[in-house]
């Protein structure tokens, strides 16, 4: 699949995803594909995963593909982009690298995965933790964890589910905003299958499930895996680089269908999940 160009491209629909040129370094983050924050050409900030990352090759075509059909579901997810990073900027800082083992490794120049950042930094707090009386009054709770895992089941992400949660930095008594993030473990990570479990996806603070009463609960996100069209999803996989796709770049066509016929799975994956030793779901009787 040929990249798109590097100039700003309209978003309205999962397949036509933003493409800017990276103009400034600003921090590394944490996480084991050791992302990197950068401002872009359009002003806007992006956590950044390179194509030579620590983790896997396929990382960056799981968090594009995943965070269309996430946006194809109306869940709460950070705009997904392609972000160009020149060799002069990496060269010009030098803390744009990998640490792997004893070893100091550039990052790669070219097409690279972003996230959008919540606002400028610093005008927002970011957060991936809140104690319990913050994290119950976050806004849409009980339904943003529904769909999360509804999606998570969908797309057997092998990885715990990973949330951060925003608000204003100068108003303290905001309610905080649940985001998913962290979607390069979707698929199974780089083997692009979906060996399912029971206890898999589900958030570890159990208080985002005590609202659950049956699968109305995850409404209206259940429906809407249900009912995607074959094109909706193979939209989701278009213009993703092939460098993205591991040795066998050919394979995202039949991952794409694989997802298709998963979509009336999800509903006895959910009753799995209720009947497992964790018992996530205590008011679903």
């Amino acid at each position: 699949m040929r990249p798109p160009s590097t100039q700003n491209l309209p978003s309205d629909e999962p397949g036509e995803t933003s493409a800017v040129r990276a103009v400034e370094f600003i921090r590394r983050m944490r996480g084991a594909s050791q992302p990197q924050l950068l401002r872009a050409a359009d002003g806007d900030y992006y956590v950044v995963k390179f194509s030579n990352n620590p983790q896997h090759s396929r990382i960056l075509a799981n968090e594009m593909l995943a965070g269309r059909l996430a946006l194809l579901l109306d869940l709460p997810v950070r705009a997904p982009a392609f972000i160009e990073v020149s060799a002069e900027l990496i060269a010009g800082n030098q803390e744009m690298e990998f640490e792997i083992a004893s070893r100091h490794v550039p990052c790669a120049a070219g097409l690279q995965f972003g996230s959008s950042y919540p606002g400028q930094p610093g005008q927002f707090l970011v957060v991936d933790f809140l104690p319990d009386r913050l994290l119950r009054r976050a806004e849409g709770l009980a339904p943003v964890f529904a769909g999360a895992l509804v999606f998570d089941k969908w797309t057997c992400n092998c990885d715990g589910r990973q949330m951060i949660f925003t608000r204003p930095a100068a108003d303290e008594y905001a309610a905080y905003s649940p985001w998913m993030i962290d979607h390069g473990f979707c698929f199974n990570d780089g083997e692009w299958n979906f060996p399912d479990s029971p206890i898999r996806c589900l958030y570890p603070r159990r208080l985002v499930y005590e609202s659950v009463r049956g699968f109305q609960s995850f409404e209206p996100y259940l429906s809407r895996v249900e009912n995607l069209e074959a094109r909706q999803i193979e939209r989701c996989g278009e213009g993703i680089p092939d460098q993205w796709c591991g040795d066998q770049p050919g394979e995202i066509h039949r991952l794409l269908e694989r997802l298709y016929e998963r979509r009336r799975r999800v509903r006895q994956a959910l009753v799995d999940a209720k009947n497992s030793d964790l018992r996530p779901f205590p008011n679903w009787r």
